[in-house]
């Protein structure tokens, strides 16, 4: 699987000199967060806090990944414009080894907004990343891999399901492990519940990350489709096997990115041989840490 495209990250080799052990596969956005200071006026103006950053799930989960430490590689299509390469830009800047695939679409952007209950609403334009097909991808950058992130974002629209379908296969052929974050109840019910189910009985994810909202839109019990189901609580915590770890108290500024960090510190964990609760329990601990930044990233 070769692409026709320019490929950011293919320079001198030792450009990426230590092995990557997780890799992403989705959308780098332009990420905008908008944190009212008291409720929306509105035809009038309203004071906020507006940050302009990176986002997308698999982008923040690579950058809370690699401030763990832990060697990481981001697979995406960007735009080729200011905002693609800034963005990937920032990522490389963070220690994210960033195989993008430059594209004619513009990059795509997503604006949150944060209430005073830190309750969020989001608006998306995926742009170029659902674009990704398969034959932008090459077999080496998941050949070398323990563990393959998957947002069900991912999954939910073509071509870029077909992408990750065949980066998974990769994955699988070299002895690599799973995880899938299904991401949005609003695009599970898009998608198809019973849909989603039959994909995830088939990919059969070491690890399955899933809020409170994606579960009950799901409707299968997640034990019955991943080795280690999790289920995430935000402020409450996380389940995994019955046990709940709860996160400890904290005044929360913005939880764009908390979910992101969470998986993000769970999947590290495991692979550095943490059992399931204990990764919980991690994991819990920083995505508490997270949602005291503005932003879908660590500072």
């Amino acid at each position: 699987m070769i692409s026709a495209y320019c490929i950011c990250g293919t320079g001198p080799a030792g450009r990426y000199p230590r092995q990557v052990l997780i890799v992403s596969i989705g959308d780098l956005l332009l990420d905008i967060a908008i944190v009212p200071e008291g409720p929306l006026q509105p035809d009038d103006d309203s004071p906020a806090a507006i940050t302009i950053g990176g986002g997308g799930q698999a982008a923040n989960f690579c950058a809370w990944t690699a401030a763990l430490g832990e060697p990481v590689r981001l697979v995406t299509r960007v735009g080729d414009d200011e905002s693609g390469r800034r963005l990937v830009a920032d990522l490389e800047s963070r220690g994210v080894e960033v195989r993008a695939v430059w594209a004619a679409e513009p990059t795509g952007a997503i604006a949150v907004f944060v209430g005073p209950d830190g309750r969020r609403a989001m608006a998306t334009q995926r742009g170029a990343s659902v674009g990704l097909s398969p034959n932008d991808l090459d077999d080496a950058w998941f050949r070398d891999v323990r563990l393959l992130h998957v947002p069900g974002y991912s999954l939910f629209v073509e071509p870029i399901a077909s992408a990750t379908r065949s980066a998974i296969r990769v994955v699988r052929e070299a002895g690599g492990m799973i995880a899938v974050d299904l991401s949005s109840a609003a695009g599970l019910r898009a998608y198809g519940p019973s849909r989603m189910a039959y994909v995830l009985a088939r990919l059969k994810p070491e690890l399955l990350f899933a809020t409170e909202a994606e579960a009950d839109t799901l409707a299968v019990p997640l034990e019955s489709l991943a080795q280690v189901p999790v289920l995430k609580l935000g402020a409450a915590g996380c389940r995994v096997f019955g046990h709940i770890i709860p996160a400890p108290e904290v005044k929360a500024l913005d939880p764009t990115g908390a979910g992101d960090a969470f998986a993000a510190a769970f999947c590290v964990s495991w692979l550095r041989g943490a059992q399931p609760v204990e990764a919980a329990e991690k994991a819990v601990q920083y995505a508490s840490q997270s949602v005291l930044l503005v932003g879908a990233r660590p500072s």
